[in-house]
């Protein structure tokens, strides 16, 4: 049997794969990142999060790669420069915004380093400035936003709600838009190229690095276009089966070192 082509990079997705649920670096996911360091394997992030939100990653895993905010939308050095930023359609502001509110989800919006809220009180904005590490700017309406717009952010706790407005944006949107899921209360929408199959695409010309060399690992719908383009994709434990289908591997949950574990075994192949 063939010999895979060896692991040359790796792209993680955050929220449920590299940290906890309580949105902690564990001790020995600092140490799986030094180990891909000293086995001459590039380690990069990639997230829904906005950049500011990936800060606190930069020095415990001694980031130097490319971070891929709003999941490739506005991709940044680690000292913050931006490298690339892809904007939403300025003209689907508007239909975006009011198809999320009629499905009944809250409505988050996103703009360069800017994040805004209609309601301060509203489901998971404390969650969310908990794990990004700074706080929304409160607006009446959205009216005068609509250009630069990076991420459209629909929130609702009822999973089956969110699940049925991304099919109603895909359907409605197609190809102008990105509609995924980055965790069951969230839907997000960006540019048609603001996906994690992009941002891999974007490491591999960056680094000269074939596809088919880079490794992958997430837990959420909008990580399957990254499996898609890697050569080894990794699903997280408490993956949905949709997920686990979508990736030659399996590991254990963000509660049980599946990260580190994830490094150990498949990339390192130790």
């Amino acid at each position: 049997m063939a010999q895979s082509p060896p692991n040359r990079l790796l792209l993680a997705d955050v929220d449920g794969t590299l940290v906890t649920k309580e949105k902690e670096l564990t001790e020995r996911s600092v140490q799986a990142v030094r180990a891909l360091g000293d086995a001459g394997i590039l380690f990069a992030v990639t997230s829904g999060r906005p950049p500011r939100g990936m800060e606190m990653l930069i020095e415990p895993l001694a980031l130097s790669t490319p971070i891929a905010a709003f999941n490739g939308g506005l991709v940044v050095e680690p000292d913050m420069t931006v490298v690339e930023q892809k904007a939403l359609p300025h003209e689907l502001f508007a239909p975006i915004v009011a198809l999320l509110q009629s499905a009944g989800l809250d409505v988050w919006v996103y703009r360069g380093a800017d994040w805004f809220v209609r309601d301060r009180k509203a489901p998971h904005v404390d969650r969310e400035a908990f794990t990004v590490r700074f706080e929304p700017t409160v607006v009446q309406s959205y009216d005068g936003l609509e250009r630069g717009v990076v991420k459209i952010v629909g929130v609702s706790d009822d999973y089956a709600r969110v699940e049925s407005a991304t099919s109603e944006a895909q359907e409605r949107f197609g190809d102008h838009v990105s509609a995924a899921r980055s965790q069951p209360y969230y839907l997000d929408v960006t540019h048609p190229r603001a996906n994690k199959g992009e941002v891999v695409k974007f490491l591999s010309a960056r680094y000269d690095i074939p596809e088919a060399q880079i490794a992958t690992i997430g837990d959420m719908p909008n990580d399957v276009l990254m499996f898609a383009r890697s050569g080894l994709s990794i699903a997280m434990g408490q993956s949905d089966r949709e997920v686990h289908r979508a990736a030659r591997r399996v590991t254990a949950s963000n509660e049980e070192e599946g990260f580190a574990r994830a490094v150990e075994r498949f990339v390192l192949r130790t």
